[in-house]
Formats: structure tokens, sequence, C-alpha cells
């Protein structure tokens, strides 16, 4: 696939990463000449210098014949600009655009029919929002995504030392939860991929990540970790437009605090949210915290655009008691530091969120769904089953028949509104939703082709 990247930073580059890695021709454009000289060597791809919204300059990237336009520059006009360039002068199939502000995506009309020619728009803010509430909605969480419109919940959570299957194998599971079916689709113990077999057993401090019905989350999470209470006391470090967004989220929920640095913005919020408390502060004092009583507060959760406040006002708020810390961090160096040494309960990656949310548009198959885990080593799918036994690998197969790539793992099926969690004896119809876990993203295409419906199919 020929893809054009718009915009070489922090996004762009993980994208083109990403899609580089699997063979697609890429073309990356920016206007600084310095970083794409470096990528160009680092990622062996082809890239152009200039503003990506001109017309010229989208003809040296290679336009006329892209299958894909990819906007993701850290200006909304030149994202919409360029997609605009692209259908009107070269008929571009797809064009996915970052948009950030809301003044653009409370007017939806601007995307529809003969308006804005975007194909998809991507909000990274609405996409962490969505990331942090979910893993606030489910105390001791590390991870949480959702598949089947909610209906099929992925959760990452750190086994702790008493939890009732510490120390168990994962055949385990249907004696302690006989009533409950899910299945654990993948264990990192020390920071590398263990494959979840029935004599596995879990031990204290790894990560597993297990599939389950929405309804039964919580109950799966209590064998793991001793059950966490309901966060209710929040603290939202920054009033950009994550932590606004954030605040509107939670507050009819919780008690939020909001804090803000700048006076006329935390004026603005003051305004703009209904049960929301805003403070006009600094959220690395500690005697604001102090007064803030932060040691009553179940999470605190640092979302300015400065990684390093973000980090340290974290760090402050738990050594002070917060009981869950979570902190919004760009830089990937940092996320690995800062996970690594336990530093702060929660690393958010906006970077790994939007990425999943390209990919979704970039996967071959009738995929309607990716999440990018393990800083993009791993990867979930949701991939629609279509066709026949004659012209599918999968359909009219037991999962036991099917041959999966080395490392991947079928989690579950929803066959509209039901449910199945995945067992070596399920057999997968047409048009069944399969949640797929893989532990190494680049049999990503061999996956691909077990979902593409053979040239018999009509």
């Amino acid at each position: 696939m020929k893809i054009l990247i718009l915009g070489a930073g922090q996004v762009g580059s993980s994208v083109a990463a990403n899609l580089a890695s699997e063979a697609n021709d890429i073309t990356l454009v920016d206007s600084k000449i310095e970083l794409l000289a470096e990528l160009r060597d680092r990622l062996d791809i082809q890239t152009v210098s200039g503003n990506a919204a001109h017309p010229d300059v989208l003809q040296r990237a290679g336009i006329e014949d892209a299958d894909m336009l990819i906007a993701v520059t850290n200006s909304d006009e030149i994202n919409m600009v360029a997609c605009q360039v692209a259908w009107t002068l070269h008929s571009t199939p797809t064009k996915i655009a970052r948009i950030r502000s809301a003044q653009y995506l409370n007017h939806p009309e601007l995307f529809i029919g003969h308006a804005l020619p975007i194909d998809v728009l991507i909000s990274p803010e609405e996409i962490v929002t969505n990331y942090i509430s979910n893993i606030i909605e489910y105390p001791g969480a590390l991870q949480v995504l959702e598949f089947a419109e909610g209906k099929v919940v992925l959760v990452g959570i750190k086994a702790y030392y008493g939890g009732p299957l510490v120390g168990h194998e994962l055949q385990d599971i249907r004696k302690h939860m006989p009533t409950i079916d899910t299945r654990v689709a993948a264990i990192y113990r020390r920071g590398k991929p263990r494959i979840p077999l029935r004599h596995t057993v879990i031990e204290a401090d790894d990560v597993v990540f297990f599939i389950a019905a929405r309804e039964h989350i919580r109950d799966v999470m209590k064998e793991l970790r001793p059950a966490d209470k309901r966060a209710k006391r929040v603290i939202i470090a920054g009033g950009g437009n994550i932590g606004k967004r954030l605040a509107q989220r939670l507050e009819e929920r919780h008690q939020v605090k909001l804090i803000e640095h700048n006076a006329v913005r935390a004026h603005y919020l003051s305004q703009e949210l209904e049960k929301t408390v805003v403070l006009l502060g600094d959220s690395a004092n500690e005697e604001l915290l102090l007064e803030e009583n932060i040691d009553s507060m179940d999470i605190f959760c640092s979302v300015t655009n400065d990684d390093e406040a973000n980090i340290l006002s974290a760090m402050l708020a738990k050594r002070l008691g917060a009981r869950k810390v979570m902190s919004l961090i760009n830089r990937a160096a940092y996320v690995d530091l800062m996970e690594s040494h336990d530093a702060i309960d929660v690393a958010i990656s906006p970077e790994q969120a939007t990425i999943g949310a390209l990919l979704t548009h970039v996967r071959k198959g009738d995929v309607v769904s990716v999440h990018s885990l393990r800083r993009g080593a791993a990867e979930a799918i949701e991939a629609i089953a279509h066709g026949d036994e004659k012209t599918s690998k999968v359909v009219g197969r037991r999962i036991e028949e099917i041959t999966l790539p080395e490392g991947t793992t079928i989690g579950a099926v929803v066959r509209g509104n039901e449910v199945l969690i995945a067992h070596h004896d399920t057999v997968i119809e047409a048009e069944d939703h399969v949640v797929l876990f893989l532990v190494d993203k680049k049999k990503i295409h061999e996956v691909e082709k077990l979902f593409q419906v053979g040239v018999t199919f009509i």
C-alpha cells in the first residue's frame, strides 16, 4: 500500500515506523529537513520537505497514485486543506486527518457529504480521554480496551501477592469462577511475553491481559489482585483540552478537582464545568496538594502538555499519599523509565493510543478495531469473518483447526449480542467479530490473510 504521512511529529514518525516495518511504501512530508533526514536513514522511507498542504509538495510526494493520506501535522487547518487538495486534484481514495480543535469537531456537518472530504477523523484528545476514563472506571487496571461496541473488554492488570489465582495454573480459573467465562490472552513477566497455556502458573507482578464480557470484568480482576474500591475523589492537573474533557466525563459520578496554572484559562473552565472545582495554582506545589487533601484522593491524573511537569507532579502526589497516580507522557523513553521503576502507577502515551485508531484503517481484511500495546510491540485487533468454508480460512472451523501465527491467540467471538469466550472447540461463523491478541505485531500480515475472503466468494 502506498501511504503519504503528513507531519513528522511523534505520531507521524511513530505511524511511519509501524507501517514501514510492514512492507508498505511510505513517504513522510514535513517542513523540518533535519528531522526528515534522521527518519529517512533510520526507517528507510522516502521523505519530502515543504508545506504539507501545498499542491506541489503533495505532487512531489507522489499523491497522484497514493492509496491513503494520513494528515497528522500539528495544524488542523493544514490537515484539512491537504485532504481537500488530495481529493480535488487526485481523488485519493482514503484520507485520514487528525483534528484537535473542538471548534471543528463540534460541527460534524463540516465533514459530511460535499463539505471537507475527510474519510476518517482522528481526535487525540477524545481518544486519550476515553483511555483514561476507562482506567478510572476499573480500579487496578493498567490498560482497558473495548471491542464490539463495548460488549467485550480486554484488561491489562498486574497480579499481586494475595490474589486468589496467583501461584495457580491458568486451568484453575474455571474452578475459581465456575459461572464466569474468561480467557487470558497474554502474560508479560519482567517485560517479556509468555504464551498462556493451561499449565502456565501466574506469578506475582505478572502483567496479565485477560478478556471477558463487560459485565464480568470486575469479578475476574478480583482473582488477580485484592479488590480496589471504586474511585470517587479525583484531582486532574492541567486544564487543557484533555483535562477539560476528562473533567466533563467524570464530574457526574466523581468528586473532581482541576488544577490550572493560567488564570484566564482557570476562569474559563470554572464557567464551562458544572460540578468540577477549579483551582488556580501549580499542580507540583506541595502546599496546594496538602491543602486539597491529596492523601484522601483516589486518583491524581496529570495531563498538562509538559512531560516533566506531569511526571514530577504525579510523583509528588504519590509521595503525599494519593492512592493511584497517572501521568500523560509523550516521550517514549520517559514512559519506559517511569513504568520500569514504578515511579508512577500508569503512564499514558497519547502517541500509542492514537496509533491504534490510525492502524484500524490501514489493516487489510475487515478489521474494525486495532489497539497498539506494549509500546507498539503487540496488537489487539477485532476482525469480522466473512465468506464460507470454501472461501474463508476461519469460517466454519473450530479454533483448534485454525493455523494461527506464533504468539497469536483468539480471545473472544461476538455473534450479534452474544459474547463467546474462545475455547478450542468454538466454531467461527460468518459475520462473527473475532478478537485476537498478537504478542508479535510483525505477524499481522499472516492474521490479515486469515480474514481475507478468497476469490470464489460471491
